[in-house]
């Protein structure tokens, strides 16, 4: 099996990510309104049933590393495949809340496992040096997902089912492309594949860098899984129409990977706090005018930039940090985001029913102002800038200093089992011993 070129790779990934994270995670907000109406399901049950694939997303993803250096990068994600495929086969077929919650646990655990095994083999086909703009790029691919997803509920108002029949078809034409173009064994050795220590220091970054994908996905909760049930119930909007948001989503959230781009070249938490405010821009507009489907679909497009572009600067950090561990690296910052919204979507389905929709999102929004502030916290990895390389140097001492070392890191002088000596040193003149 010839390997993919990077190109290709990354295109490929960002394919496995539109279905494992666009369709089997985050479409199921754009289906709320005739889920719930189907199954006569209260908002605060909606809430509970859509923390249900985030936590079986972080309990995946704590066994996604091991599981892509135990069975494979190919294995790993053909056992994401298939729950995805399943889970979402499940949810076409559900009916009532319990079918539902298996459905998108399957979907949960789906997400889980993809993009640790998309490292894995980004690790072993992909040059080191492009390995924060492959993952950009791959993490854009959730957004094309959510936008795939658009066209359903658009045309097929109300046949959610089988909507997500088509979206399991997707996923077993995801599983055959796993199956060709991922490799089954690494190509990195196990001398290579040694796993370096995580510093205090690391450690502490870590920590932060998580807190914020906490709260960015915390406050980002109330809008994937409340936004179309909110324009379609406080703006009247026809329930086909909030398709537009997240084709506004799935558009606009392309951009998030040249942001993430810039961000991991420029300043982290400028682009972090910028972000993030955009993001509770977005729940503060659909709120105050859910009944303008021109201002509604612009905040679709506020958020689907600001949430892509943090994912992938979130991602980029994490890669960044931790350089030697690509499995583990990005899987911190995705767990505290799903982690986050796990939290968050009971909280807010309790605030619409206790609150209202415009109330509840207000408070979301208000949180995600203040994190912002609080952004010069952000883990500032660009501070370790790499020093330049000295000047290549050459002579007689260059030749010392770059002679064959041992493991103390003296220089090899006599080769094994050969000792110089006086009669071994060529006379000045001698023929062929200049």
């Amino acid at each position: 099996m010839k390997s993919p070129s990077s190109t290709t790779f990354a295109l490929l990934g960002a394919a496995l990510i539109a279905i494992s994270y666009g369709l089997a995670r985050f479409a199921f907000g754009l289906f709320v309104p005739p889920i719930r109406d189907e199954l006569a399901l209260s908002s605060y049950v909606v809430g509970i049933i859509g923390a249900l694939p985030l936590i079986s997303f972080v309990f995946a993803t704590l066994v996604a590393p091991l599981a892509a250096v135990r069975l494979g990068a190919r294995n790993t994600a053909m056992a994401s495949g298939v729950f995805g495929a399943v889970g979402l086969g499940l949810i076409s077929q559900a009916s009532g809340a319990i079918s539902l919650g298996i459905g998108v646990v399957a979907c949960g655990i789906c997400t889980g496992l993809m993009m640790p095994a998309l490292t894995a083999a980004m690790q072993a086909l992909v040059d080191r040096s492009v390995h924060g703009r492959v993952s950009s790029v791959m993490n854009a691919g959730t957004s094309v997902g959510v936008a795939v997803s658009v066209p359903a509920v658009l045309f097929m108002a109300g046949e959610w089912r089988h909507a997500y029949m088509a979206f399991a078809g997707l996923a077993v034409l995801g599983l055959v492309a796993t199956w060709i173009f991922i490799p089954s064994v690494s190509r990195v050795t196990p001398a290579n594949a040694a796993q370096p220590p995580i510093d205090a220091q690391q450690w502490w970054k870590l920590f932060r860098l998580s807190l914020f994908a906490f709260a960015m996905g915390f406050v980002s909760a109330a809008y994937w899984i409340f936004a179309p049930d909110l324009a379609s119930e406080l703006g009247a909007l026809p329930a086909g129409s909030t398709g537009w948001l997240w084709l506004g989503v799935g558009i606009a959230g392309l951009g998030g990977a040249v942001v993430a781009d810039l961000a991991d070249r420029n300043n982290p938490p400028i682009t972090q706090a910028l972000m993030l405010m955009m993001l509770s821009v977005s729940l503060a507009l659909l709120a105050a005018s859910p009944g303008q489907i021109v201002i509604a679909v612009f905040s679709a497009l506020v958020f689907g930039l600001a949430y892509m572009s943090l994912t992938g600067l979130y991602l980029m950090t994490g890669i960044r940090l931790l350089p030697g561990r690509l499995s583990m690296g990005p899987v911190l910052p995705f767990m505290a985001v799903s982690l986050g919204q796990a939290t968050g979507s009971p909280i807010v389905g309790w605030l619409v029913d206790a609150l209202g929709y415009a109330d509840g999102f207000a408070v979301f929004a208000a949180i995600g102002v203040v994190v912002a502030m609080l952004s010069p916290l952000y883990p500032r990895y660009l501070e370790y800038e790499p020093e330049e390389e000295p000047e290549e140097e050459t002579g007689l001492q260059a030749a010392y200093d770059y002679q064959l070392q041992d493991e103390e890191g003296e220089p090899i002088t006599e080769a094994a089992g050969y000792e110089s000596s006086d009669d071994d040193e060529p006379a000045v003149g001698e023929p062929g011993k200049d």
